[in-house]
Order: C-alpha cells, then sequence, then structure tokens
C-alpha cells in the first residue's frame, strides 16, 4: 500500500477517533500534520557521512635536522596545497629534503590528505591565512579571522596549530606582528625571492634559487605553480653539489639566529 493511501486512511481514522471522543480540530489537524511530515522525512534523500578528517597520532613529533652541525638552507612553499604539492613531495623524499609549506586554509581544508603527508614526511607547516589578503590593509578582526580560521583548519588535520606565519605579500607592521604573537607564531619571510609567480618558466625559477642557495638562506617559491614544482630537481641537485642540507625553517633558525624556537611575533628573514 502507497504511503498516500496509507496516510489518508490513517489521518482519516484518527481524526474521526478524536473528534467523536471529544478532541478539537486543532488536535486532528496537528496529528495529521505529524503524519505528514513523517512521510516527507520517509522520502527525503539521506545525506551521506563523510568520512573523518585524518589526523596525525598525538605522540607525533616532527623529525629534526642538527643545522648547527650541517650546512642548512630552508626551502620555503607558499600558497598550496595544490595538485601539484604531491608531486613535489615525491620529489623532496628521493632527494632526503625537508621543506616548510605556508599553507592557505581554504587549501589546506580542500586537500588534507595533502596537508597530512606533508607532515608525516618531516615537513614544517606555517599559516599563509585563509584567503591571502593583504593583512596591513585590514581592520583588526579581519587579520584574526585569517589567522584563526586557517590555525583551525591545520588543527583540525594535524591535531596541533602551526608556530610560524607568512604574511602574504610578505606584507607586515608591528599590528600584524602582534596578532601573530598572540597566535603563538612567529613571522617568517624570505632572504631569496625566484619570483616564480611572475615568471613562469622553470629554468629562470631554478636558476635563480640556486644562485641564492647559502647556508641560512630561507628561498621563497610556490607550489601552485607546476612551473615552480619543475624547478626543484635542479635546485635540490645545486644544493648537493654545494655540500647544503635542504632543512625545515625552525632547523634553519635554531642554528643561524640561535634560538631553540622561533619567538612568536618576531620576524624572521634568513641569510
Amino acid at each position: 500500500m502507497r504511503w498516500g493511501r496509507r496516510l489518508a486512511i490513517g489521518v482519516a481514522g484518527l481524526m474521526g477517533l478524536m473528534l467523536v471522543s471529544g478532541g478539537s480540530a486543532s488536535d486532528a489537524h496537528r496529528i495529521e500534520w505529524t503524519w505528514a511530515e513523517k512521510k516527507r522525512e520517509a522520502e527525503r534523500p539521506k545525506e551521506p557521512l563523510l568520512p573523518p578528517l585524518p589526523t596525525l597520532p598525538p605522540t607525533f613529533e616532527r623529525p629534526k635536522t642538527d643545522c648547527r652541525k650541517l650546512r642548512c638552507v630552508a626551502l620555503t612553499f607558499d600558497d598550496g596545497p595544490g595538485p601539484d604539492t604531491e608531486r613535489l613531495l615525491d620529489m623532496l623524499a628521493r632527494a632526503k629534503a625537508k621543506a616548510t609549506f605556508f599553507v592557505i586554509g581554504l587549501n589546506a581544508a580542500q586537500y588534507p590528505d595533502v596537508l597530512l603527508r606533508v607532515a608525516e614526511e618531516g615537513h614544517e607547516v606555517g599559516n599563509h591565512t585563509q584567503k591571502h589578503l593583504q593583512l596591513t590593509s585590514e581592520p583588526d578582526k579581519a587579520v584574526d579571522r585569517e589567522l584563526d580560521a586557517t590555525n583551525r583548519a591545520i588543527k583540525s588535520v594535524l591535531g596541533f596549530p602551526p608556530t610560524l606565519f607568512r604574511p602574504p605579500y610578505g606584507a607586515t607592521d608591528k599590528r600584524v606582528e602582534r596578532h601573530a604573537r598572540d597566535d603563538g607564531m612567529a613571522v617568517i619571510l624570505w632572504s631569496v625571492d625566484t619570483n616564480d609567480w611572475e615568471n613562469r618558466d622553470s629554468g629562470v625559477v631554478a636558476r635563480r634559487a640556486v644562485k641564492g642557495l647559502r647556508r641560512g638562506s630561507i628561498i621563497l617559491m610556490h607550489d601552485i605553480h607546476p612551473t615552480s614544482v619543475d624547478a626543484v630537481p635542479r635546485i635540490l641537485e645545486a644544493a648537493r653539489r654545494k655540500g647544503l642540507t635542504l632543512a625545515s625553517v625552525s632547523d634553519v633558525l635554531a642554528a643561524s639566529e640561535g634560538v631553540k624556537k622561533p619567538k612568536p611575533g618576531k620576524k624572521y628573514l634568513g641569510r
């Protein structure tokens, strides 16, 4: 028997019983509405259950590189994760190199598995805001939203918030640095800019990065550009020839700045 017939018979029967027993018409209408709602609920398509976000185990610790003994350089990538990030991770894994990824909150939420792999393979993760706004031109509330939303996106996957922050466009001032300090993050800029966002030529990008390869340098790149990822093998090979080790920003600063941990709110540029 179809829902409609069952509903009509059931409602009619109940209404009749209620009216005979002294129930009001409004009571009968309430019963009719309840039956109709149950029918709609039964026919409404069920939303699929989303799988839980991947997370690191609570005991996870990022492996450290002793840059006091090794000649270390920090290779950093902004704006991801993206479609080419896993290809980049494959390259870094083959070279046993570590990097730092300053991620956009929206992309971290879109590629949680990639973000998890970044951390699992020993790379460092930093905050690069939620929507890549120039924070020096934004009010305090917007700065808070940009930092907090990205910290939450990262923590939802890794289980802990980042301790490093890179402002979009490198635009920072005392106010932005105060916000970073309040969120427990050091402000990380760079000493070598490959301008890979402007020149989408892997040869040009590689030459600029290689020219700046020196102990303590922080090199800026973007893993959202395929041409930038294409440049990485030449950078890794040049670093190997120069006897340099690719390490995280925190490990490079531990040697070049003599800090055990980058200080929240302080700005670091590398050498």
